[in-house]
C-alpha cells in the first residue's frame, strides 16, 4: 500500500472548546489509548508554557481590530499525519511502533509546512508519539491578514463547493510538502470518511469480528470471486481503519498484561521486604539492654508499692528508664550501667566489672552497647544538626552558564530547562554550574560545581558541607515518577549522566518504557549498594581510564546484576558533541542540496 498524507481541520468556537482540546493533546486528562511510557514532543510553542486558551486570547487581542463575533471560530485545530504504511513499512499493523528516522523526517517536514503557511498564527503544535501512529495536533488562530478579523471560512473554507476546493488545495499543499518522503496525496473527491473519536473507542473496545462484519461495505458482493473480494477490501480505506483500530486494541491488551505482571512482581517484593523487616526486628531484640528489673533485683532492691526500694533509694522503672524519688536523690537515667553506677555510687569501669560478675560477658556487651547508644542519642538530640547550605543562586549568570553547557558541552537547551524546572541546576555568584545533589529521599544535601568562566576553565568540585557518602546528582526518565525504578545508569559526573541520557533520548529516540534513573557516582565509597541491590538492571557507564575502569569492576563485584557499557568516544559528553557535529553537517549538506535544486 502507498503511504498517504492525512490532514483534517476542526473548528473550536468557544474557549471551552479550546481548553477541552488542550486537555486531550497536552495529556491533562486520562486518555485510554495513550501509552504513558512514551513522551510527546512540542514542535511549535516550546518557549511558552502558557495555557492554550491564553495563547489564543493573546493572539486575538494583539492582532485583530475588532471584538470577535459571537459565532466566530476562535481557533482551528489541524490534525496532520500519514497512513501507517509510511511509519512502519514492514508491518503497518504493529500499533505503537514506528521507524524513528521516518518519524523525525515527517515531524520536521510538517513543522516547516506549518511555519511556511501560517507563521505565528500557529500558536502551538504537539507531536503525539504515545498512540498507535505518530501524528500532530496544530492550533491556528484563523486571522485574515487583510481585514484583521477572525475568519476560519476565509482560511480553510466552509460548507459547499468553494469550501471543498479550499480544503482540497490545502491537502494538495500538505501532500506536496511530504512528497519527498514518499508520501502521496489521497484520491481527490474520495468518499472515504474518517472514523470519529467516539466510534474509534467503540471499535477498539469491541470484539474484532463484530467490528468487521457490522461494516456492510466490507461484505462480499453477489457472485464476486474470492480473488476480487480480497483485492477490493485491501484497497478500501475503511478496511485499513478497522484493521489498525483492532491492532490498537491488541496493543492496549498487551500493555494491560504487562501492568498486571508488574503488580504481581511488586507484591512479591513487598512480601520480601516485610520478611527482611521482621528479621531486623529480631536482631534488634537480641541486642537490647539488660532488663532493669533483673539488674535491680541483683542490686539488692526489693519491689514494694510499685517501687524498687533499698539502700535509701525509691526507684521507679519504666522499660529502659528509671527515676529515683528518694528525697536525697531525685535523679533519673537509662540503661543497666547507669542504674548500677547510681545505686552502687561507682564509676563506669566499676559498673562494667559488677555487671560482668552478675550477668557474664554477653550481658556486659549488651549493656555497653545500650549505654553507648543512649549517650549517642543524647548527643544527637542535644546538639543542633549541621545543615547543608546550597550556593546562592545568581540568575544574572545563568545565560553564560547556559551558553557553556549548550555550546561547549552540546547539551540541548530543552534538557537544561527540564533540570532547572526540577530544581537540579542553576548558576551561582562565581558563574559555576551548580548541580544539586540529593539523598535517595529527595532531600538536598550537597552540590557539585562546574566552572564555566573563561575559555579553559577546568574548575570542578563539591560545595562546602556536601554529604558525599549520602547524596548524589540524579534524575529520572520514563514511566511515572511514582513507579519503582527498573533501570539505573551509573555515570562518573553530572555532565556525563546528562550526556548519556540525551544520547539515548535524542539520538535513539528512546524514552525508557520503565522508570530509569541516571546517577552520578564518582567514587565507590558513595555507591548506595543496599538501595541498588533490588534494582534489576544496572549499567555502569564510567570512563575508559584506568581508575574509572577499576571502579567499574568493583561495582560489578558488589552488584552482580550490573553490566559495563563504554562510550565510543573518550566519554559520553564527547560522544554527544560528536553526534551534534555530525547532525549539523547533515543539516548543512541538506540545505546545500536544496539550494542546488
Amino acid at each position: 500500500m502507498v503511504a498517504l498524507a492525512i490532514l483534517r481541520v476542526e473548528k473550536l468556537k468557544s474557549f471551552g472548546n479550546v481548553g477541552g482540546s488542550e486537555k486531550h493533546t497536552a495529556r491533562l486528562q486520562d486518555t485510554p489509548n495513550a501509552d504513558t511510557t512514551k513522551k510527546n514532543i512540542r514542535l511549535i510553542g516550546m518557549e511558552d508554557n502558557s495555557s492554550l486558551e491564553d495563547l489564543v486570547k493573546t493572539k486575538i487581542a494583539n492582532t485583530t481590530k475588532h471584538k470577535p463575533r459571537k459565532d466566530a471560530v476562535l481557533c482551528s485545530e489541524m490534525f496532520l499525519s500519514a497512513s501507517p504504511e509510511y511509519f512502519r513499512p514492514d508491518d503497518p499493523s504493529r500499533a505503537g511502533e514506528w521507524n524513528h528516522e521516518r518519524m523525525v523526517l515527517f515531524a520536521g517536514a510538517s513543522r516547516q509546512w506549518l511555519i511556511n503557511n501560517y507563521g505565528d498564527k500557529c500558536v502551538r503544535a504537539e507531536l503525539h508519539l504515545d498512540e498507535a501512529t505518530p501524528h500532530i495536533h496544530a492550533y491556528i488562530v484563523p486571522i485574515n491578514d487583510k481585514t484583521k478579523q477572525l475568519s476560519h471560512k476565509e482560511m480553510f473554507g466552509g460548507n459547499g463547493r468553494v469550501g471543498s476546493i479550499k480544503l482540497s488545495k490545502l491537502q494538495d499543499s500538505y501532500a506536496s510538502a511530504l512528497a519527498p518522503l514518499g508520501i502521496e496525496r489521497g484520491v481527490k473527491g474520495s468518499k472515504a470518511t474518517h472514523t470519529k473519536v467516539k466510534e474509534y473507542y467503540q471499535a477498539v473496545n469491541s470484539e474484532p469480528l463484530t467490528a468487521v462484519w457490522s461494516n456492510k461495505k466490507l461484505a462480499p458482493q453477489p457472485l464476486e470471486s474470492a480473488t476480487n473480494y480480497v483485492a477490493r477490501i485491501q484497497n478500501d480505506d475503511q478496511f485499513h481503519a478497522i484493521n489498525h483500530q483492532l491492532a490498537d486494541r491488541a496493543f492496549m491488551q498487551e500493555r494491560l498484561e504487562r501492568a498486571e505482571q508488574r503488580a504481581r512482581a511488586s507484591e512479591k517484593e513487598r512480601q520480601r521486604l516485610e520478611k527482611e523487616v521482621r528479621s531486623l526486628e529480631l536482631k534488634t531484640q537480641q541486642l537490647r539492654d539488660l532488663e532493669l528489673l533483673d539488674v535491680a533485683w541483683e542490686l539488692g532492691l526489693d519491689y514494694e508499692r510499685e517501687r524498687w526500694r533499698g539502700h535509701g533509694h525509691i526507684i521507679n522503672i519504666d522499660g529502659s528508664k528509671f527515676y529515683d524519688f528518694s528525697p536525697d536523690q531525685q535523679k533519673g537515667g537509662g540503661g543497666a550501667i547507669d542504674l548500677v553506677m547510681h545505686v552502687n555510687q561507682c564509676n563506669f569501669r566499676q559498673a562494667v566489672v559488677w555487671l560482668h560478675e552478675r550477668f557474664g560477658e554477653a550481658g556486659v556487651e549488651r549493656a555497653a552497647i545500650a549505654h553507648v547508644k543512649n549517650r549517642a542519642a543524647d548527643i544527637i538530640q542535644a546538639e543542633p544538626r549541621p545543615q547543608f547550605t546550597p550556593p546562592v543562586e545568581n540568575k544574572a549568570n545563568w545565560p553564560a552558564v547556559e551558553r557553556y553547557l549548550t555550546q561547549q558541552r552540546g547539551i540541548p537547551s530543552d534538557c537544561l530547562q527540564m533540570l532547572q524546572n526540577l530544581g537540579l541546576l542553576y548558576a551561582d555568584d562565581q558563574q559555576n554550574a551548580v548541580f544539586v545533589m540529593r539523598d535517595l529521599e529527595g532531600q538536598t544535601s550537597g552540590a557539585f560545581l562546574r566552572g564555566t568562566r573563561g575559555e579553559n576553565n577546568s574548575f570542578k568540585g563539591y560545595s562546602k558541607g556536601t554529604k558525599r557518602s549520602d547524596s548524589w546528582f540524579y534524575f529520572g526518565l520514563g514511566g511515572q515518577a511514582t513507579d519503582k525504578v527498573a533501570h539505573v545508569l551509573l555515570c562518573s559526573s553530572p555532565i556525563e549522566a546528562v550526556s548519556r541520557a540525551m544520547l539515548e533520548y535524542f539520538v535513539r529516540g528512546n524514552v525508557p518504557p520503565e522508570r530509569t534513573l541516571y546517577m552520578a557516582v564518582d567514587n565507590i565509597n558513595s555507591l548506595p549498594v543496599e538501595r541498588l541491590q533490588n534494582v534489576p538492571n544496572i549499567l555502569v557507564t564510567f570512563g575508559k581510564d584506568q581508575s574509572t575502569n577499576a571502579a567499574a569492576q568493583r561495582v560489578l563485584e558488589l552488584l552482580p546484576q550490573s553490566q559495563q557499557v563504554l562510550s565510543k568516544a573518550a566519554d559520553w559528553n564527547q560522544q554527544l558533541l560528536e553526534y551534534g557535529w555530525q547532525l549539523r553537517r547533515q543539516q548543512y549538506q541538506q540545505q546545500d542540496d536544496e539550494l542546488s535544486i
